[in-house]
């Protein structure tokens, strides 16, 4: 590789916040089974319909006023940790894979699906498990 190919390697790898230079796959968690308290500033947000918080490499989100969704943040496109709730799914900012709230892929780069984990509230303590 000459020097100007090198000059542009080294500027895309540096300069590129979509990607990087080096592999960085990850794995969706084999077990999940932690609480979340909702009465917790770190996870209020959680208490309105239609937001989401990440914890555990899990997205949660609060679905309706009576139910929750929670995936792994590992899309199963290349198998990044770039998954989000929006607009009453899952997207992976990464390459656009959607997933409906079951974990179903809903576009080609989501077909694959992706994990999703059961929920349960008691009280202001919500359960996410496998």
């Amino acid at each position: 590789m000459g020097l100007k190919g090198a000059a542009l390697l080294a500027v895309y790898c540096g300069a590129s916040s979509l990607s990087s230079c080096k592999n960085e796959s990850v794995s969706p968690a084999s077990t999940v089974d932690f609480t979340l308290d909702l009465s917790s500033a770190t996870y209020s947000k959680l208490n309105t319909v239609g937001n989401y918080v990440i914890s555990n490499g899990v997205v949660i989100a609060r679905v309706s006023a009576s139910a929750f969704a929670a995936v792994t943040q590992v899309c199963s496109h290349e198998n990044k940790a770039n998954v989000i709730f929006s607009g009453g799914g899952f997207y992976c900012t990464q390459h656009g894979a959607t997933f409906s709230t079951t974990g179903a892929g809903t576009n080609a780069n989501g077909s694959k699906g992706i994990q999703a984990y059961k929920t349960t509230l008691t009280g202001t303590s919500l359960r996410i498990y496998a």
